[in-house]
Order: C-alpha cells, then structure tokens, then sequence
C-alpha cells in the first residue's frame, strides 16, 4: 500500500513538472479566463446592475467548464506511444488513472478559486451562502476531472482525438452541471443547506460512479 502511494506520488510530481516546464499552457488557461471575465464584463455592463444573479451564475459555470475541458483534455494527448510504454512497465493502470484525476483535480481546484475570485472581483459577489458556493466548486472540480480524464483517455486512441473528445464528453458532463447549477443558485439565493442535501448526494454519487468506472475501465483501456 505504502509503495503503490508513493509511486502515485511520483507519477502526480510528475504531471507537475510537464506542466511546469510548458508554462504556456497554464498561461494560457489563466489568460482564458481572465479574458472571459472581462468580456463579460463588457458586453454586460454589470457595474450598471443588468446581470442578474441567474446570469451571473451560468455564465461563471460556462467559462468554467471549458477551462476545464481545455485543461484536462491533453492529458492523455499529449503522452506519446513510447512514452506510455515506459509508464506501463512502472506502475499499474490504476495508479496511472489515479495520478492523472488527483492532478487534475489540484489542478482544476485551483482553477476554479482564482475564477471565482476574479469573476466575483470584476462582476460583484451576489452569493449569499459562499461556504456551500466553494464546496459546489470543490465537487465540480472532482467531478469535471474524472469524467474528463477517463474520456481524454479514450480519446487519445483515435485518430481525430479533439473531435472524440468534444463528443463524448457533452453526455456525461451534461448531468453533472444541472445538478452543480442547482446547488450553486441554492447558494446564491441564500436557502437553507437542508435544500440542497439531494442534489450534494446526487453529485457526490455521481462522482463516485465515475472514480469507480475510471478504475474498472482503464486498466482494459491501457492494454489497447
């Protein structure tokens, strides 16, 4: 047990080290979304008060959501045939899924905050319960990084993987943001936590489905 977490250990310091040595890309996920905020800022004039809190809260999941997906999707994408040949001869396929989802989902946590923070900074905070707004943002992240990475994963096995990866990820994300939607206009409305109990136990489910299934099918996926 001790020996399998430290090679997830070295596999997630890893994942950190590509992305720290092609700063471009983290660049350009932070310019995405600074750049979105401030679009949105322009074209909907909210220091006049024309963004409603239904508005603000779509739009903040909008941009989220393809930051997500252009953060995630390279995970599988960008290792090269030999490159996964050597990862299999030196950990299983489950440690292998494992690294890459907990990567992603530091990383998509950390994402998601400066998001908000800037979202909330340039457009007003309208979230009445901010506890329960962050805790809807740390299960989307989880929830966005698995799916999304199991998928990049089978993506990575065609030959047009960003087209595969576009389609199959709009079904199974698509359950995932109504229910992050509900629970996060709960918040910003200011009810009770008590409301939103089902919809929490419904994403938390959610979220162990696809943890589940990432390990259970990955392992087969590895092998092709």
């Amino acid at each position: 047990m001790t020996e399998s977490v430290r090679q997830m250990g070295a596999l997630m310091r890893k994942e950190f080290l590509l992305e720290w040595r092609q700063r471009y890309a983290l660049n350009g996920m932070l310019l995405y979304i600074v750049g979105a905020v401030f679009v949105c800022y322009l074209s909907f004039n909210a220091r006049r008060g024309q963004l409603t809190p239904i508005v603000w809260n779509t739009l903040f999941w909008i941009i989220l959501l393809f930051t997500a997906i252009n953060a995630i999707a390279k995970s599988f994408v960008q290792e090269r045939a030999g490159r996964q040949l050597y990862y299999y001869t030196l950990a299983s396929p489950q440690q292998i899924i494992l690294a890459k989802i907990g990567y992603n989902m530091a990383l998509m946590a950390v994402l998601a905050l400066l998001g908000f923070s800037t979202y909330a900074f340039v457009l007003g905070n309208p979230v009445a319960d901010v506890p329960l707004y962050l805790l809807t943002l740390a299960l989307g992240a989880v929830g966005f990084a698995a799916s999304l990475t199991l998928v990049s994963g089978i993506a990575s096995k065609a030959e047009n993987p960003a087209t595969l990866m576009a389609v199959l990820s709009f079904p199974i994300i698509l359950p995932l943001l109504l229910m992050l939607l509900k629970i996060s206009k709960n918040a910003m409305d200011g009810l009770d936590r008590s409301i939103s109990y089902g919809e929490i136990g419904t994403v938390v489910a959610i979220d162990a489905i696809v943890l589940t299934l990432s390990i259970l099918l990955f392992p087969f996926l590895w092998r092709s």
